[in-house]
């Protein structure tokens, strides 16, 4: 059988500082082969790698998320990626709404001064003329044509492109090619891609498994995300709060509505057991979100000394409530069938382990690697379930106290420091493949 040729070795031995008239006729020869035999994008992609090799310049990465200007814990993963590579690559991080580094900043405690920002419009999302800022890839036309076809020709401009918002629709044109799965959302379809990307890294074994049913796709890596809400450490006193922090979604997946019913039901059933307890509901939210309006509406059903709202609020303040806060609940895969609609992983009940919070969490999706039931938080299965487990935690101060120790101990494992560690291990890999001729 023939041996393949070697493009880019043939590219490489052709350079000769000495000689550099004779090399660009050479190069210039073999990318014109390359061209026509692999196509423009493989001869581009050839004389991108060259330059990094020849150390002409940094490698290029991009990190593309359609929800960049929105805050949110999958938001918080690629910039923490784009963190941990703007020292060794240039980073842009690529939207499709304006979103300043300074914002992004704020959000998340991150130093991304080294990254740059670009917004890539989607005409056929502008053209709809939207009032909401989401784009919804399930409005999609299967039938027309990709409305994600530019982001397919804006990656194949850098070294490395990272598809951080697990939209399968987008075509890697780049030399290497990272999709991050924080859960399949949508079955193969016409423009089903995440098949043609060099690596899938997954935010969990949950939604690792849900790759491989869904899409018949084997993960390369399962990267648990970042979560850097460590307390001070400073000896604050826990107040009789339950908090649940969750982004209000539209579709209300996060269950901030049920949250209150429950609540309620709680004060009313059992008078003297919640005394003086209050539910503090805080998250981010899209303007105009009709959601929220039901949830503020539903808070009207109690009284104002017993609820709290809180919409996006500053880091700062996420984390004094953290501080105070007794218990925390999530509810995201209650009474629910669709495993979408399941916790992928949990990061903001790792941020109230951190804070020696007693969790209590619904007993699904990723939330069962994060959490040892009765050790490090507590698990429900049903709404009876979740008032009962509450009330123990309300019952006992030495409880809460003896489970927040413990979680506080289980969420040092997922501290920021460690997933970086594991992101620049994955890419030294990477690059150092990329950077040698063989």
């Amino acid at each position: 059988m023939e041996k393949p040729v070697n493009d880019f070795k043939i590219l490489f031995d052709h350079v000769d500082r000495d000689n550099p008239e004779e090399s660009i006729r050479k190069i210039s020869r073999d990318l014109e082969r390359i061209k026509k035999n692999k196509g423009i994008q493989a001869s581009y992609n050839d004389l991108l790698r060259l330059e990094v090799v020849l150390g002409i310049r940094k490698p290029s990465v991009a990190v593309y998320d359609n929800a960049l200007h929105f805050i949110g814990g999958a938001q918080k993963y690629g910039c923490t990626i784009a963190h941990s590579l703007q020292e060794i690559c240039d980073v842009t991080l690529i939207s499709h709404k304006k979103v300043t580094l300074s914002q992004l900043q704020e959000w998340y405690g991150l130093d991304l001064n080294k990254c740059m920002t670009k917004v890539i419009k989607i005409p056929f999302f502008e053209a709809r003329k939207q009032e909401k800022s989401t784009f919804d890839a399930g409005e999609v036309d299967l039938k027309g044509e990709n409305p994600f076809h530019v982001v397919s020709i804006e990656s194949g401009k850098y070294d490395i492109f990272i598809n951080n918002c697990m939209l399968e629709m987008v075509y890697p044109l780049s030399n290497i090619s990272e999709f991050i799965c924080h859960f399949p959302e949508r079955e193969r379809s016409r423009f089903f891609h995440a098949d043609k990307y060099s690596h899938i890294i997954c935010n969990s074994r949950y939604t690792g498994e849900w790759v491989s049913r869904k899409w018949d796709l084997k993960p390369h890596e399962i990267l648990y995300p970042p979560v850097d809400m460590m307390d001070s450490g400073e000896d604050v006193k826990k107040e009789k709060i339950i908090l649940s922090v969750s982004r209000f979604e539209l579709s209300g997946k996060k269950q901030q509505l049920e949250m209150i019913q429950i609540f309620e039901r709680m004060l009313y059933r059992y008078p003297e057991k919640t005394e003086g307890w209050k539910i503090i509901i805080a998250g981010g939210s899209v303007d105009g979100n009709p959601y929220l309006e039901r949830i503020r509406k539903a808070s009207r059903s109690l009284p104002e000394e017993r609820i709290d709202l809180k919409v996006d609020i500053s880091l700062s303040e996420l984390k004094e409530l953290y501080r105070r806060a007794s218990i925390f609940w999530h509810l995201a895969g209650l009474e629910q069938i669709d495993p979408e609609r399941e916790e992928h992983f949990g990061m903001t009940t790792v941020e109230a382990m951190q804070n020696r919070c007693a969790s209590v969490v619904y007993r699904g999706g990723g939330q069962k690697e994060i959490i040892e039931d009765r050790v490090s938080g507590l698990f429900f299965n049903t709404r009876d379930e979740l008032i009962n487990r509450t009330l123990e935690l309300m019952d006992s101060s030495s409880l809460r106290e003896e489970i927040g120790r413990k979680a506080y101990k289980r969420g040092k494992e997922f501290v920021k420091k460690n997933f970086i560690r594991k992101v620049k291990k994955h890419f030294d890999e990477i690059l150092k493949g990329y950077c040698s001729v063989r």
